[in-house]
């Protein structure tokens, strides 16, 4: 059970009203994360800007962006990112099967090897930076990485990790 209420549509104060309308313009719903978020307007205006700069600029695809956000929330055991996600990535046209080989081998699944490298990369960032070689950022640079590329990639770790830790946190419903 969620240790928050959420904020709905109908009880919103106008600003969140106009943010709500546009989350439910990208995702045909607005997602208890955001209702949750809505307690505090600048967080929510603050994380609704991060994730249409983030998920939805960039030269990453949405495959790989959606998978990133899908192994690092599965790595920190959100429930709720890892089912949004997931969802995000069968809207793309990925397959059960394809979901199954991404989540059991990276390395079978339908990407080139640098958006698999930027992928492990990113995970590897969510659950130990500090271990990140030398080494392993010059293979992940042979892969023809951009640094504008790579920055992409830790955004969107950086964006899930935190959701996941807000939502476990709260333990906001899952709603997809």
């Amino acid at each position: 059970m969620a240790r928050i209420t959420t904020i709905e549509t109908g009880t919103a104060e106008s600003e969140v009203k106009e943010i709500f309308a546009e989350v439910e313009g990208a995702f045909g719903m607005v997602p208890n994360l955001f209702k949750t978020y809505a307690h505090h307007l600048p967080l929510l205006r603050a994380n609704w800007s991060k994730v249409k700069a983030v998920m939805a600029e960039g030269s990453l695809s949405q495959k790989t962006k959606q998978t990133i956000a899908v192994l690092v929330s599965r790595d920190n055991s959100c429930a709720y990112c890892v089912a949004a996600h997931t969802g995000a990535l069968r809207s793309l046209g990925v397959s059960e099967s394809e979901i199954k080989t991404i989540e059991e081998d990276l390395e079978k699944a339908d990407f080139s090897g640098k958006e698999q490298a930027l992928i492990a990369f990113a995970r590897k960032a969510n659950f130990s930076p500090l271990r990140i070689s030398d080494e392993e950022f010059a293979a992940l640079r042979r892969t023809g990485a951009t640094d504008a590329e790579i920055i992409e990639a830790l955004g969107v770790m950086e964006l899930f990790t935190s959701f996941n830790k807000f939502l476990d946190s709260l333990q906001v419903e899952i709603d997809f």
